[in-house]
């Protein structure tokens, strides 16, 4: 089912002929203009280079990296392995009401402005003004960090009194600039083989813990689960008792929420996605099955086979940000295999070096799509003949510089208030998507268009997203619970956590306030939302790239019928 199958008509006066067409080997012939970050300028639009496949792999390897392989090592050792699994589990599901609503905006109605641009039409335009800048602060903070991370991977194999990690920090910098320059379509197949590698790692992961539990490894240990019983699924955090358990539990929470961050990658990459209304859909439902296999498994697994007062895992958690630190890494070690941990951190050096590619990706389309609404210097949404918008990929390259400030020690300790102030931004992100969709229902009830008419729609809908958005706000506002508990006297309080802790969320409401008064606006009115401009063109680009695909499987098998029937029985299923 498609949008352009199924919708209804729109008034005439809702349609306005404009919008973009962001076809690789064509541009629109359509009067210049962009409205809501339906972008098409011949100097300014993005091009659909991304196919089906690279939306579908970098949906189901985009988040896998870091959050997933070295944080649990660290929630595994405070809270127990009962903890981690359940709040892996409720993230989980958390995430996937995101990503429900996010796609069945994208798949009504795909904005190359990503889901700022739906914030602005059916919510208001300060809060798509705030989304946008919070989620660009986060990107170029998150990118610098990706490429010290792999820095310190590296130094698992080069000390860093030989080489200065400075050095493999400016290789990261200019591979993954160049890779953003060369344009969607390579960008895109490069990130497609990386998210290839990182889920075949995940996969091999999860599978030689399940051999390991079951007795497989050079031990021949039949873990199951013992370690679930001792030292127990539940350990003890700042209080002893059930308090303390809850108080553990609630801290892997927070754990999960920032090994999720990035999972709303696909949103940003539906304005250069080919035919959008399938392939977007298509990966969200992909989603759900990536967090159950990659997530919910794989931490199960390792509380079966790391138990959570191992003195391994307690030396890997003080460990510095590499893959030593990795709990699988521990598993490997305890169950006595020699030689795959340095295969491991060079399998993780891919996933840090995938994340800062895709990083640096987001951060460039989240300014551009600002730039489009207005919200940001019109030169960024300037674009090369590629459609790479140049300008902005230069702005937040700078910022990705940032990661020299990690060369010092003492600026590591200074970078790690950044990366707790990216976990706030994340969370606050999610917060505004699923605002977003509320308004969007909202708006489509006013409007009288049925659900028939959605290429996509939310299974649990506005309810969902309701829920969703209260979880979101209980996790925001208790974040940095330690802070408080863990202070005795105003002496004691650790206010540097505490600030980079909760700086985003007034920093996010003084935008929404600002631009509120800045600009005087207001309020988007259901009945007056923007549900149509652009949609005439997009349903346009969808049935020519149906025809085209249409054309193209009818030569294919005008083809096979001239190789003979050898071709068509053994060869043509292969492809």
């Amino acid at each position: 089912m498609t949008g352009s199958q199924h919708s209804p008509s729109p008034p005439p006066d809702a349609i306005e002929k404009t919008g973009y067409t962001e076809q690789p080997q064509a541009v629109s012939s359509l009067t210049s203009g962009h409205t809501h970050g339906v972008h098409h300028e011949e100097s300014s639009h993005l091009h659909r280079g991304l196919k089906a496949r690279h939306i579908t792999m970098i949906a189901i390897g985009g988040a896998i990296g870091t959050g997933l392989v070295i944080g649990t090592g660290q929630a595994l050792a405070r809270a127990g392995p009962g903890s981690i699994f359940i709040s892996y589990t409720v993230v989980g599901f958390l995430v996937y009401l995101v990503m429900c609503a996010l796609g069945e905006m994208a798949a009504w109605l795909p904005l190359s402005s990503g889901f700022t641009g739906y914030a602005v039409r059916f919510c208001d335009p300060a809060l798509g003004f705030a989304l946008g800048y919070t989620y660009w602060f986060k990107y170029i903070i998150v990118t610098p960090n990706q490429l010290t991370a792999g820095a310190l991977i590296i130094q698992y194999w080069v000390d860093r009194d030989r080489i200065n990690p400075g050095v493999f920090i400016a290789v990261f910098w200019v591979a993954i600039v160049c890779i953003n320059y060369f344009g969607i379509r390579f960008f895109g197949e490069f990130e497609f083989w990386l998210s290839t590698i990182k889920v075949i790692v995940v996969v091999g992961i999860i599978i030689l813990s399940l051999v390991l539990a079951l007795g497989g490894g050079p031990d021949h240990d039949r873990k199951g689960f013992r370690y679930w019983r001792d030292p127990g699924a539940f350990a003890e955090y700042i209080d002893d008792g059930a308090t303390g358990r809850f108080l553990a539990f609630w801290s892997t929470m927070v754990t999960a929420t920032f090994a999720y961050l990035g999972t709303e990658l696909v949103g940003v990459t539906v304005g250069e996605a080919q035919n959008p209304r399938k392939t977007i859909p298509r990966a969200i439902k992909l989603t759900f099955y990536r967090i159950l296999i990659f997530y919910c498994l794989s931490v199960l697994l390792l509380g079966m086979l790391v138990p959570y007062n191992s003195k391994e895992l307690a030396f890997a958690t003080k460990a510095s940000s590499s893959a030593s630190a990795s709990p699988f890494v521990v598993a490997i070690q305890l169950a006595g295999i020699q030689a795959l941990p340095g295969i491991l951190n060079g399998c993780f050096l891919l996933f840090v070096f995938s994340a800062s590619n895709s990083d640096l990706y987001i951060a460039s389309r989240t300014i551009y799509g600002l730039a489009c609404e207005g919200k940001a210097p019109k030169i960024f949404r300037r674009t090369d003949s590629r459609g790479v918008p140049v300008y902005a990929l230069g702005i937040s390259a700078a910022f990705a510089l940032l990661a020299f400030m990690n060369v010092s020690d003492d600026s590591k300790t200074v970078f790690g208030y950044f990366v707790n102030l990216v976990t706030i931004f994340g969370i606050l992100t999610w917060i505004s998507i699923l605002v977003s969709h509320i308004y969007f229902v909202r708006a489509r009830r006013a409007q009288n268009v049925p659900d028939t008419a959605l290429a996509y729609k939310a299974p649990l809908g506005v309810a969902g997203s309701y829920g969703a958005v209260a979880l979101c706000i209980l996790i925001a506002l208790t974040k940095n619970f330690p802070v408080f508990t863990h202070s005795k006297s105003w002496g004691d309080f650790d206010y540097k956590n505490f600030v980079t802790g909760y700086l985003g969320i007034p920093l996010y409401l003084i935008m929404i306030f600002g631009y509120k008064l800045a600009m005087k606006s207001k309020a988007v009115a259901p009945e007056s939302a923007d549900l149509w401009s652009g949609k005439d063109v997009i349903d346009r680009e969808e049935e020519e790239f149906l025809a085209r695909k249409r054309a193209k499987e009818l030569g294919r098998a005008k083809a096979a019928q001239n190789r003979g029937w050898f071709y068509r029985v053994f060869v043509a299923w292969l492809f």
